[in-house]
């Protein structure tokens, strides 16, 4: 074989692989989850910090106008831990793993309930008896007549 077929091979291949639908719903499914991420991002920085702030505010923590983020312990050597952000990105893990829990527990369930309705379907169609053709009813009628008689 020489080296032109082995690249066409190669190249062959490669197609095969990267356009293959599994690969490409794969990457759809990345980019909708990025975009989902900045939307969790957003939801977390913009909705539920600034409530976690108050909370923390109001019982005394901090003044009401810092966010959880910028939280900060200094040791007595002047050593600076940014345990706010910590806290941040902790909250934002649970909002999302709780917000892919709901959405793939609705998903699955949604797809679980549709297998089980087409095989009910399927059960009841397998059940009940095929009507027969029209001509079928018309020699079952005439038989039935001449054992009359």
């Amino acid at each position: 074989m020489g080296l032109k077929n082995k690249a066409a091979s190669l190249i062959e291949e490669f197609k095969a692989f990267a356009f293959k639908g599994n690969i490409v719903d794969m990457a759809i499914g990345i980019i909708i989850g990025a975009a989902f991420g900045k939307i969790v991002n957003s939801f977390v920085n913009d909705v539920v910090m600034p409530v976690v702030t108050a909370l923390i505010a109001k019982c005394g923590g901090q003044n009401a106008g810092e966010g959880i983020k910028t939280l900060v312990y200094t040791t007595s050597e002047g050593i600076a831990i940014p345990y706010g952000t910590f806290i941040g990105e902790v909250l934002n893990f649970l909002i999302v793993a709780f917000a892919v829990f709901l959405l793939m527990k609705k998903f699955l369930g949604f797809m679980q309930n549709m297998r089980k309705k087409k095989a009910e379907e399927a059960a009841a169609a397998a059940a009940a008896p095929a009507e027969p053709p029209a001509q079928e009813k018309l020699l079952a009628e005439i038989r039935d007549l001449l054992k009359n008689k």
